[in-house]
């Protein structure tokens, strides 16, 4: 059961489900080939491992990109009526699998479902020379399922069914180490009842609210909470629109993803002016920042290591919290839908999200959105 903290009055996060942190993220798309060139040539994710009809796969083809300890996984169908290809069609290209690496992979599906989670997956065992891993999965807020993985010693390169890929390119990565969180986008008057369901389900705590008053802009706002596993390595915020005198970000994405998913997933580095820098040498999007944003920074969040011009060159946003300071970016949607985009991140102890970069943020996003014709 979750244990309540008598001080605060917050439920603390249990270890009810053994998860120890975010494993693959896997996306669902229309050519999951084209797809990896790009994750490989713009964001510097290396192709690892692969299963096509080459492998024996008959019903989609799937690479799995890696950097650091960040893997995502690219999956295409084969056939039109095939789960992918509804997606697909229905979505665009979009995270349909978020999966987490559990010490039982049993346990977590069998105590999910005893407590309220419709499963996806039963437990199966997935065996081939380098060993075997367990997996099993359950439903989460719109298409979105979770993945839970355990790979018992397995010493293969992803897990069975997939065979180690050779690029033809030995292209630099550019810095990521791991995912650092993954931020859902849900429809009206459903972030409690999510958040309600990874507590009860998962023994997540409530880590970080932030009301309308907190994101707000001229024209739209929006609320969003974060969840937390007990050892703190995997975190989810949850959005939801609120009523503002225009659009919101969060109603353009469910407008256009056609239901609640991921809006998007947050990759650490450990010196993002240089992931930031190659990346944009690489042709990827990235927000724009007002140079007046740079004006008052060090009042803003204090004294910092990095050279102010060189985060101004590249519209690198900072925020301070009582641990410390982070740096952060997003990218434009990666896809022609309004979509899907990911945040390149840096902390320097910083436990938040840029709680004092949500203004600069979502003006910068809403022009982006009157471009676009959807503000």
């Amino acid at each position: 059961m979750l244990e309540l903290d008598r001080e605060s009055g917050v439920k603390n996060a249990t270890d009810v489900l053994t998860v120890e942190d975010f494993d693959a993220v896997e996306f669902w798309v229309g050519n999951a080939y084209q797809a990896a060139y790009y994750y490989q040539h713009a964001l510097g994710f290396k192709p690892v491992a692969f299963s096509t009809l080459k492998t024996g796969n008959r019903k989609f083809a799937s690479y799995v990109m890696q950097q650091g300890s960040a893997k995502i996984i690219l999956s295409a169908p084969y056939s039109p009526s095939s789960e992918i290809a509804a997606h697909q069609m229905t979505h665009g290209d979009g995270v349909k699998t978020i999966g987490l690496t559990v010490r039982d992979a049993g346990k977590a599906w069998s105590n999910a479902v005893d407590r309220g989670a419709k499963s996806v997956l039963e437990p199966v065992t997935l065996q081939d020379e380098f060993g075997e891993v367990q997996v099993s999965s359950i439903s989460t807020y719109g298409d979105v399922i979770h993945k839970f993985i355990e790979r018992k010693g397995y010493d293969g390169i992803y897990m069975p069914g997939y065979h180690q890929y050779t690029s033809p390119l030995d292209l630099p990565e550019n810095g990521v180490t791991r995912i650092d969180h993954i931020v859902g986008n849900v429809n009206w008057n459903q972030m409690d009842p999510t958040i309600q369901f990874y507590h009860n389900v998962f023994g997540f705590d409530n880590f970080i609210e932030f009301s309308e008053k907190d994101i707000a802009t001229q024209y739209s706002t929006l609320r969003s909470k974060v969840v937390r596993s007990y050892n703190q390595k995997v975190k989810m915020p949850i959005n939801e629109p609120a009523k503002g005198l225009k659009m919101s970000q969060i109603e353009e994405y469910v407008n256009y993803y056609h239901g609640a998913g991921v809006q998007h997933v947050a990759l650490s580095t450990d010196n993002i002016l240089e992931t930031v820098h190659q990346m944009r040498s690489q042709g990827v999007e990235f927000i724009n920042v007002p140079k007046a944003y740079y004006s008052d920074l060090t009042e803003r969040v204090g004294h910092i290591e990095e050279d102010i011009n060189a985060l101004s060159e590249h519209g690198i946003l900072v925020d301070r919290d009582d641990k410390g300071y982070l740096l952060q970016l997003f990218t434009k949607p990666i896809q022609d839908r309004p979509t899907f985009f990911f945040e390149v991140i840096q902390r320097k102890g910083s436990e938040g999200f840029g709680k004092g970069n949500f203004k600069a943020l979502f003006e910068a996003i809403e022009r982006e959105q009157e471009e676009r014709g959807n503000l």
